[in-house]
Order: C-alpha cells, then structure tokens, then sequence
C-alpha cells in the first residue's frame, strides 16, 4: 500500500508499462444493463480483491495496473484498528497466505467520504465490499442494523456492493452465512438500497466448501449454499463472489509445527484453487448462468484464471497471487486470456463462460 500511495501519482507511466492491449475489446463484458440502468461495463475481467485495498487509497494505481476493476474494503460501520500484530503470514510452499487482519479500516463515514472526493480512473469500475463492525458484542439484530449503518453512506458511492457474510467476527465466530440469518440480513440491505432509490447490484461473497475426508477424488461438501443462493434470489441478490478465505488448513504442504504456530486466520492462495473453483461451478448451475459470477482463489495465471471462467465465472480476482508474482500479475493474466481464447477459437471471453459447468 506504501507503494501504491507512491505509484498512484504518475499512473499514466505505470499504464503504458502494463497496459493489456484489446482493440476489438474480446475481454470486455457488461452486466446488469435494463431499462432502467445502463449496466456496468468490464474493460478488463481480472480484479482486486477485497481485503487489500480495505481504506480505497489506491484505486489510481489499480486502474494504470491492469485491473479492469477492484473491491475496496471490507468496510465497517464503525472504523478500527484490527488484530494486534503479527496478523499476516506467508506459506511460499504453498503460494498462500494466512492472516487475521481482523477488519481494519477507517469506517464506512470517513471511507464514503474519500469516495465522494476521488476522481474515478475511466473506465474502471468500483465495488465496495461491507462487513459487520469487528465487535463481538454486535449480534443479531444490531449486526444487522450493523450492516445497513454501512451500506447507507458507501452505496452512492458504489458501482456494485458486495456483503461480506461469510467473515466471522464474533466470539462465537458466527457469521450470516445461514438461510435465516441472511434472510434477515437481506431484507434490511435492500429496504435501504430501496430507501435510496439505488439501482446498484447487490452481491453475495460465500465461503469455500470443506473438503471430504477420505474421498479418492477431490470431493466437497457445500452445506447449505444451495438455500443461500435460493434466499439471495428471493431478494433481489444479483450476483455472487466465490469465495472467501478458508479457516481450515486442507492440502497445504508446509510443515504442519509451522502451520501449528501461526494459528488461526483465514487461509488463501493456491490451496483454494480447486475449492474455489468448485463453488464456482455450483453457483453457476443453481443459477443457471443467469447470474454474473467473480471467481477469486488462488489466481495466480492466466491458466488459473480461465479454468475459474469455464466453470462459470465472469469475472476473477485476485489478492494473494499479486503478492507473489509482483505487480505484473494482472496484466499478464490479461494478455494471457487473449492467448487462450484463441487457442480455443473463441471470439470473447464471455463466450468461455460456463464451458465446463
């Protein structure tokens, strides 16, 4: 983020250096268009993932990287500090990290406010992702109320808004990530973006599924995703994030006494690859393809990248790879579809999309 700060001030140089060159804009896709809303258009189909950029202090940057959009945040009602340190930690033998970062930011007023006054990259879109105030002590219906106190200042602010609901920060480690209480969770966020006549399109991030122990070929069990997706629908839900970080430590090959000593935290990288991946394909078939999908886990190359759009995502994005394989990572994802899609004949990316669901 240092770097950024410093980058974002002459984004003009960094773009000529990673720009993704697409005349006949094969890449370019656009969602949610209607009546009564232009729709968004995606220059470029790789993002930031939210996590990152958690205080919207580097857009600039993002746009002259390559990205054709990014997720700022998770925002929260009430601003913080996080989790004392250390709260980060890289598995280089895994091309993964672990962190409990803890949902630090500035809050959602303050944030909103550096929204208002950013003069937005062409072309680029912004999403803003909302979680629950890192607070134990906020639950049921203040949890709630705790995510609309988000929502009212960033949505105008906002190109698509993404609920975090699958980020535990409660003692219990509680989430929203269950029928009723995202029910509940719901209709409160869109009886606000009802309240504020928004047209923005509301999205849902999951978590990846667990996986089986003891099956011969990779297999998961996605508990009650498919009465998610079905409550999402109900209320208007417009598209889904796949996924967020994993609590568990499946598949890693780090010694286990050094996994044992970071502890807890949120697992992500390449060992969510074929999880990720997995949820991917499921969303994909419970909707239909109805609904725009935003693969993210263990992107980290073009390859990675594509097989997350043949099961069913329209969009990717990344966070852990960028650490990894340096700022160049999006770029050389961009470039590298352009190959892919002419080794497969295909004329756009979104014609990719679903191939393999």
């Amino acid at each position: 983020m240092q770097a950024a700060r410093l980058g974002q001030r002459a984004p003009a140089a960094v773009r000529a250096l990673y720009r993704v060159p697409d005349p006949e804009g094969r890449l370019v896709q656009t969602f949610w268009r209607s009546e009564a809303r232009r729709g968004l258009t995606f220059r470029l189909p790789v993002g930031l993932a939210a996590g990152f950029d958690k205080n919207a202090e580097g857009v600039p940057l993002w746009a002259a990287l390559g990205f054709g959009f990014a997720e700022v945040g998770s925002v929260t009602a009430q601003g913080g500090e996080g989790n004392p340190t250390p709260r980060a930690f890289r598995l280089p033998d895994d091309r993964a990290l672990v962190n409990r970062l803890g949902l630090g930011n500035d809050g959602a007023e303050v944030i909103a406010r550096r929204l208002a006054a950013l003069e937005r990259p062409r072309d680029f879109v912004l999403g803003v992702n909302v979680a629950k105030t890192h607070d134990p002590a906020i639950l049921g219906r203040d949890a709630v109320e705790d995510f609309r106190l988000s929502v009212r200042p960033l949505l105008p602010h906002a190109d698509f808004l993404v609920l975090n609901v699958s980020c535990p920060n409660t003692a219990e480690g509680k989430t929203f990530e269950e029928p009723a209480a995202l029910d509940g969770l719901l209709a409160a966020v869109m009886a606000e973006c009802e309240g504020q006549s928004s047209t923005v399109p509301v999205l849902v991030k999951l978590s990846p599924p667990r996986v089986l122990a003891g099956s011969v070929v990779a297999a998961y069990d996605f508990g009650c995703t498919d009465e998610l997706v079905s409550v999402a629908i109900a209320h208007g839900v417009e598209g889904f994030v796949a996924s967020n970080t994993a609590p568990d430590r499946d598949g890693l090959a780090t010694r286990p006494e050094t996994v044992a000593e970071i502890g807890r935290g949120g697992l992500s990288g390449r060992p969510l690859t074929a999880r990720s991946t997995a949820l991917v394909r499921r969303l994909y078939r419970l909707t239909g393809g109805a609904l725009p999908i935003i693969g993210v886990g263990g992107v980290d190359s073009a390859e990675s990248a594509y097989a997350k759009v043949r099961a069913g995502a329209s969009l990717v994005e990344l966070y852990t790879g960028l650490v990894f394989e340096g700022p160049g990572l999006p770029s050389r994802i961009g470039r590298g579809l352009l190959r892919l899609l002419d080794r497969d004949r295909l004329d756009a990316l979104a014609d990719a999309v679903g191939r393999d669901a």
